[in-house]
């Protein structure tokens, strides 16, 4: 890559930030070439060699703790478990300085502040705004480390629902495909021929409605950003209310993506003991799958 510009090779390379990201860290010093301080336009010569940190816009700011509801489903002294609400920034960022489930977190348990990113405390994997359900959170700085290594090396099994648009051809099937930045929207994910990171999604058909609708159980092997609602759109039945990726958001049954993280299996890092916790379903989810399918499949009865 002799010859190309500096911000776009990092592009290329890393293509789960966005170009602002890797800009941003550029022109803060955080990313640099061979130990010195370049700008995005620089041109990269044989034996550079580039290195460093991505920092984003806020990196810098404190978290203010905030009193926001939180619904927890587990916790001990170093581990805590939540559904997320739709329509919750997870952290903050930029035009998200407060109101953020972090802030909540922070008023919650204090100690959660000092763990990790300043802006990211506790987080060890993040789920997007208008998805609702399942979330860990580490309470000291080994939790953190051990969960990320587990979410890493997938140790941890991960299931979500979500309402599709169409009737997909089998009742279950596996979407191997890999994803990265979109070659012209840089704040959308893509499917891409080639490059890209490995990403693999596994379906199965709960219900069907009106020949119009599928409700799926789908399971992750891999954790790539929005990847199961790229994955939907890429075979033709994205998920419904997600506007970025084909869903038709002005639905009325569909206030939001209809994308829930339903469940988490995984061995406690510290304890070795065996957890399964499931976040029950958002009342908007459960209004739209009564709505589309007339009742509620006695697959997941038991997480309304």
């Amino acid at each position: 890559m002799v010859g190309i510009r500096f911000d776009h090779f990092l592009v290329q390379i890393i293509p789960d930030f966005s170009r602002s990201t890797l800009v941003f860290s550029i022109r803060c010093g955080a990313l640099k070439v061979n130990g010195q301080e370049r700008k995005s336009s620089y041109r990269l010569k044989q034996g550079d060699r580039v290195h460093g940190l991505i920092r984003t816009e806020g990196s810098d700011l404190q978290v203010e703790p905030e009193k926001i509801p939180l619904q927890i489903l587990y916790e001990d002294q170093t581990l805590l478990a939540l559904s997320k609400p739709p329509g919750l920034v997870v952290h903050p960022g930029s035009g998200n300085r407060s109101g953020t489930l972090v802030n909540g977190l922070v008023y919650y348990c204090n100690a959660i502040a000092s763990v990790g990113d300043n802006v990211r405390p506790g987080i060890v994997h993040r789920l997007d705004k208008d998805t609702s359900g399942l979330m860990l959170v580490a309470k000291d700085e080994r939790m953190l480390r051990l969960l990320a290594a587990d979410f890493k090396e997938r140790r941890v099994d991960k299931e979500y629902l979500a309402i599709v648009h169409g009737i997909l051809p089998e009742k279950s099937g596996r979407i191997v495909a890999a994803i990265g930045r979109h070659p012209v929207n840089r704040q959308k994910m893509a499917v891409l021929e080639g490059g890209g990171r490995h990403a693999v999604t596994n379906w199965r058909v709960l219900k069907e409605a009106e020949g119009r609708f599928s409700l799926l159980s789908l399971t992750i092997e891999t954790g790539r950003t929005h990847q199961i609602r790229v994955h939907a759109n890429h075979i033709g039945h994205p998920v419904a209310g997600d506007a970025v990726y084909g869903g038709r958001s002005r639905d009325p049954r569909f206030p939001r993506q209809m994308l829930h993280a339903a469940r988490l299996r995984f061995v406690h890092p510290v304890t070795g003991n065996r957890l399964d916790i499931v976040a029950p379903l958002w009342p908007d989810f459960v209004a739209a799958v009564k709505q589309i399918f007339g009742e509620i499949p006695i697959e997941i009865q038991g997480m309304v």
